[in-house]
């Protein structure tokens, strides 16, 4: 039997800085490569997936109408998975490999178990729901089928979104591109079967991603079955242990409330929007995609700030931590700016990607990328500070403070500000707005907590000398 020895890195020594852009450069890659297949999917179907402008704009605006409401029935459980995460990194900060083998186990089995939930959950409810958020009746049995399609592939989604957070606690960012990039390549291979070999549209589009998803699972359970470091896998050793399972529970819960309310905030926003039209969705949708990228460069900045906090508070190096932090959000404004600068420049012409005809969604599409793409750095922030809290352990207080300073206020500015002016400039505004109160109240408590920490950290070293 294999035994779990060392860490893939040990990241509480050695440069810091050098440390943290070369594990934050993989994760960058992997999120963007993963948009630039979700890209694919997209101009796919606005290109080919219909007869006609109309049409292809139809298929478009399915694919997007979805995209909030995916996120609102799978966060839940993705945000459970980020427990997994903080639990590897805290025990391999801590050399307790053999306990970290056993959050590895019991998070394969519980992953598994909430992806098949959720499932079975999206398949019966998704239609309902869709009904529920005003989707133009033009496109809603088109969004019915790619959303069920889609779901077919959503167990191998948490598996693979547990997995790949304890591979990258434990020091690997790498390996989690490399499944990532097979599987998107077979992704993009399968839209242009579905789509305009088949002419299946929408449909086709949600075909693909689920097997896509099914081949980066499979690929990444048969790397940690191989593996012989802290994240090996025995399917024999399957079991849930309830002290881990508590634990990951403990972190995992309150981040996985988090996710579901921001994505309760996004469904509100996105009904919002509905009335406007499937044009005005079909901007937004292209839109949206594109600053993800924008996104996505940041948010490797998260992984980042968990990974090193976890694996530091571990191990008590407290000055190192603190460094850490203070680098992410440097490193963080300085991408999020950079990126976002050069997305809102190209925005017009990368718009004509996806609507290359139509003047109504470049129209609407601008109107999001000039909101978004320069204040995307506030984001970022949040995500560091957020990212930060988790690695402590800590999952209430981030959960309250994300809850009240972005999900709560959108909800209130949709209600009052919106409604007294219902312009969709004035709506995206809640994003920037929302994300900087946040981020500040994050990082106070964040430096709070370091400090309590230290001040406790010294109180014992004094007692034993």
């Amino acid at each position: 039997m294999k035994t779990a020895t060392k860490p893939q890195k040990d990241l509480t020594q050695g440069a810091l800085i050098p440390q943290i852009i070369l594990f934050s450069l993989p994760i960058m890659a992997t999120s963007v490569l993963q948009l630039l297949f979700n890209t694919a999917d997209t101009i796919v179907v606005g290109r080919w997936g219909g007869d006609d402008p109309v049409s292809c704009a139809n298929s478009l605006a399915a694919v997007g109408c979805c995209a909030s409401l995916i996120k609102l029935m799978g966060d839940f459980f993705l945000g459970v998975g980020i427990g997994s995460g903080v639990c590897v990194a805290n025990g391999i900060g801590a050399k307790e490999y053999g306990e970290v083998r056993k959050v590895v186990h019991t998070s394969v089995l519980t992953s598994f178990i909430a992806g098949l939930a959720v499932m079975i959950f999206g398949l019966v409810a998704a239609p309902f729901c869709l009904q529920m958020m005003g989707t133009d009746p033009a496109i809603i049995d088109e969004a019915t089928l790619y959303i069920r399609a889609y779901f077919l592939g959503m167990p191998a989604t948490v598996i693979y979104f547990y997995c790949s957070s304890m591979l990258r606690s434990s020091g690997d960012s790498t390996r989690p591109l490399i499944f990532l990039s097979i599987a998107g390549v077979a992704n993009v291979l399968l839209n242009l079967l579905t789509v305009i070999v088949f002419r299946w549209g929408a449909f086709g589009v949600g075909i693909a991603t689920a097997v896509s998803q099914w081949i980066s699972c499979f690929l990444i359970l048969g790397y940690m079955i191989r593996s012989d470091g802290p994240c090996h896998l025995s399917l024999k050793e399957l079991r849930i242990h309830t002290d881990k399972l508590k634990r990951i529970l403990w972190i995992g819960i309150p981040a996985g409330i988090q996710y579901t309310f921001f994505a309760i905030s996004n469904v509100l926003i996105q009904s919002a929007m509905n009335p406007l039209g499937s044009t005005a969705v079909a901007g937004n949708t292209a839109a949206s995609n594109l600053d993800s990228y924008v996104y996505a460069t940041q948010n490797a900045f998260y992984q980042t700030a968990l990974t090193f906090v976890g694996q530091c508070a571990g191990a008590k190096k407290y000055q190192r931590l603190k460094k850490s932090i203070l680098c992410c959000i440097g490193m963080v404004t300085l991408v999020g700016l950079s990126v976002g600068g050069l997305m809102l420049l190209f925005g017009e012409p990368l718009l004509r990607l996806y609507a290359p005809e139509n003047d109504g969604v470049i129209y609407y599409g601008m109107i999001r990328l000039s909101v978004f793409c320069l204040t995307y750095f506030i984001g970022g922030l949040m995500e560091t500070g957020c990212g930060a809290l988790n690695g402590f352990g800590k999952s209430v207080s981030p959960m309250v403070i994300t809850l009240l300073g972005s999900c709560v206020f959108r909800i209130v500015w949709i209600f009052t500000v919106f409604a007294w002016i219902p312009d969709l400039f004035v709506l995206y505004l809640s994003y920037p707005i929302s994300w900087g109160l946040t981020a500040m109240v994050q990082f106070i408590f964040c430096f709070v907590h370091l400090k309590k920490r230290m001040r406790e950290n010294k109180a014992v070293l004094n007692v034993n000398t």
